[in-house]
């Protein structure tokens, strides 16, 4: 379903439920969609990557996807764990299949009764190097 994003520029898919985002995310990343993909965050969204780092605001998630898709990587769905909400933010999280950690993210329903990811932590691994545990 084709409906057009926050930023008006393409018409995309827009997440109806908060699990949407990560669904939406892959397929975009693997289409090389950087601004399709940056269009699932608030303006001022913040982005704990790349590691050690912030990204913060979608013109800097945009440009640095760009550079990231730039290398052609390719994403697989990974199951999500269960969203917890809490009236209009919601937190998502999947395990990486690798096991190496977790990643998290923080997602506030907008007006029009859409999601869009506010906070996103897409690595967490232990001092160790061991997967994190909560």
């Amino acid at each position: 379903m084709s409906t057009t994003t926050h930023t008006g520029a393409t018409r995309r898919e827009v997440a109806r439920r908060p699990e949407d985002l990560t669904r939406l995310f892959v397929e975009r990343a693997n289409a090389g969609d950087a601004e399709g993909l940056a269009a699932l965050y608030e303006e001022d969204a913040v982005m704990a990557y790349p590691p050690g780092r912030t990204t913060v605001g979608r013109a800097a998630i945009r440009a640095l996807w760009e550079d990231v898709l730039a290398h052609r990587p390719r994403f697989a769905p990974e199951p999500p764990l269960p969203t917890l909400v809490s009236g209009e933010l919601a937190l998502t999280s999947t395990p990486p299949a690798d096991g190496s950690g977790a990643r998290a993210q923080v997602a506030r329903r907008q007006a029009d009764g859409t999601w869009l990811r506010v906070l996103d932590q897409p690595e967490f691994v232990r001092p160790d190097g061991g997967p994190a545990r909560a």
